[in-house]
């Protein structure tokens, strides 16, 4: 299939893919603990349905000892030829009012040539490059297709055990993780780099009791106040993470400008960004460290009291190459040996997730570049990204060799992933569903030795 026959047939199936997008957004399917569990449960079989009328007419909903199943299926393809994973997740963040959203969170709304709404990027839009994948191939892939749809990815995934309990259904020659995006709409992209995370939470003594803070307030110290000292102490004055041992390097490859960053990440007026180099250094191969909760008397309940202990949850980002514990060591080690005032420090220690780094030498990578060429009509750009996804190093232990491509319709620079107004432009769903129909056909050209 040429990429005109290919752009055409998905084409052709786009708007009812858009139709289906727009009722998966409807469907607040938030795995995390204190959310009901009725929409993960409709998403699921909503996500099932989809699949099978796609062609997976063997998907099922996999049994797993805790938590939301994922969806799993395989299309047959000619003996002999490629497997090829499919991969992606059903479930979204929460979407508080909080953030400020400007639209309702669960209802897609078009503005602008874009649809908003949680989950449009992250990652249905993912499941909608599938269903539009699959679609325009009629259900009949040229070569052996997976899939697995994810149903816990932004929280406790269940997804690695059950991969660890059942690795004959994720061996294959390729994974397509389609849960990424390029740096900018119309811009091919691959991701070949993750930075992984390593978590702990400190708490900080320095009292017995609580202490009336104008009696006992200057010499003795405030737990709150000691926690704050230490916890500044993780960055230098430039915003650089200051913690002894961890791994950094300067990024070489495509490159986010400031001024896209600046345009996607709502500082306020006056605040300067954090850290040195550039910003693709700063978010792709440097480290970062934030306080992402913490643990002290509510401004509600407050009085003129000196805290005897303070609690803070840290995550810090490494870079690839580095190991998950060796970094944890060094973090934990720094807010051992740097509170203010003899305040005594214990650490526990909760994460610990590699990076991941993709090889860039196979012929299904090299396919992959291929077809986004073919598809968008310029070379896609290497790229990194901040997050984590702990999974793919558990696929790549249970499928030996078996090479990773990162692509999806999340544009770094209006996604919004994760914030409020997120949002997807749907011509990506449309050429990274094209670059995926071209990538299977190619595959399956080249094992049959056409």
């Amino acid at each position: 299939m040429d990429p005109t026959e290919a752009g055409a047939r998905v084409a052709a199936v786009l708007p009812s893919v858009l139709t289906d997008l727009e009722e998966l957004v409807a469907i607040p399917s938030i795995a995390f603990p204190g959310y009901p569990p009725e929409p993960v449960h409709a998403m699921a079989a909503r996500t099932l349905a989809l699949f099978q009328e796609a062609g997976f007419t063997d998907a099922y909903l996999a049994d797993v000892p805790h938590g939301y199943p994922p969806v799993v299926g395989e299309i047959q393809g000619p003996p002999g030829s490629p497997v090829v994973t499919l991969y992606a997740h059903y479930d979204v963040q929460p979407a508080p009012a909080s953030q400020g959203w400007t639209t309702d969170p669960w209802v897609a709304t078009h503005r602008d040539g874009r649809i908003y709404g949680r989950g449009a990027a992250d990652d249905k839009g993912g499941l909608a490059i599938h269903l539009a994948t699959l679609r325009a191939l009629d259900g009949k892939p040229p070569c052996t297709v997976r899939l697995v749809v994810e149903g816990m990815e932004e929280t406790n995934s269940n997804l690695e055990e059950f991969v660890v309990a059942h690795p004959d259904l994720f061996r294959c020659d390729l994974f397509v993780v389609c849960d990424m995006g390029n740096l900018r709409v119309g811009e091919p992209s691959l991701t070949t780099t993750l930075r992984g995370d390593v978590a702990c939470v400190v708490t900080v003594s320095t009292l017995s009791f609580p202490l009336h803070s104008g009696v006992f307030g200057g010499p003795a110290p405030d737990a709150m106040m000691a926690l704050a000292r230490l916890l500044s102490s993780l960055l230098d004055d430039a915003g650089d993470v200051a913690v002894d041992g961890v791994t950094r390097f300067d990024w070489t490859g495509a490159e986010q400008s400031e001024e896209e960053f600046l345009d996607s990440a709502g500082l306020l007026p006056g605040v300067r960004t954090a850290g040195t180099g550039s910003i693709s250094t700063r978010l792709w191969s440097r480290p970062s460290v934030s306080a992402i909760g913490v643990d002290t008397m509510s401004i509600e309940g407050s009085s003129n009291v000196l805290h005897p202990t303070a609690s803070a949850k840290l995550s810090m980002r490494i870079v690839p190459g580095a190991d998950p514990e060796a970094e944890l060591d060094a973090l934990v080690h720094h807010l051992e040996t740097h509170a203010p005032w003899g305040a005594q420090v214990s650490v526990e220690r909760v994460k610990a997730a590699p990076p991941f780094t993709c090889a860039t030498d196979g012929p299904g990578y090299a396919a992959a570049r291929r077809a986004l060429r073919a598809a968008y009509g310029e070379d896609a750009g290497d790229v990194g990204s901040g997050g984590s996804i702990p999974l793919l190093q558990t696929l790549a232990s249970v499928s030996p060799g078996a090479e990773f491509v990162l692509w999806g319709p999340e544009d770094m620079a209006l996604s919004r992933i994760h914030a409020s107004d997120e949002s997807v432009d749907p011509t990506e769903i449309e050429k990274m569903a094209v670059a995926q129909v071209l990538l299977l056909e190619e595959l399956a050209r080249s094992s049959s030795g056409a």
